[in-house]
């Protein structure tokens, strides 16, 4: 259960309004296709009792390119959310900038 409500709340919080959007040049749905697979991956990391979502964190491109940065506490922790970003539907690729903490 909490689980499921801290992958609600970060959900939540990914999911902008759209007008904010058209100012950067691409196309509306471009940009939601991007929110949506950010949105999925960070989802996956909530789920995932070794990725920290907070820490983490997750942008896509509009080629669905997904670029992971922050720190890791393992660097099992960093191999995990790159598997599971790369099992997000639209992913094409992952650019793994995950610093391990030491």
């Amino acid at each position: 259960m909490k689980t499921n409500l801290k992958a609600l709340l970060l959900v939540s919080a990914l999911v902008m309004p759209l007008s904010g959007f058209a100012a950067d040049g691409d196309a509306v749905s471009t940009k939601l296709s991007d929110t949506v697979i950010t949105t999925k991956v960070k989802a996956e990391f909530a789920k995932d009792k070794l990725v920290s979502a907070s820490d983490i964190k997750v942008e896509t491109d509009s080629n669905g390119l997904v670029e992971l940065s922050g720190t890791a506490k393992s660097k099992k922790e960093a191999e995990k959310a790159v598997l599971l970003a790369k099992g997000v539907k639209g992913v094409t690729a992952v650019k793994n900038e995950i610093v391990v903490a030491e």
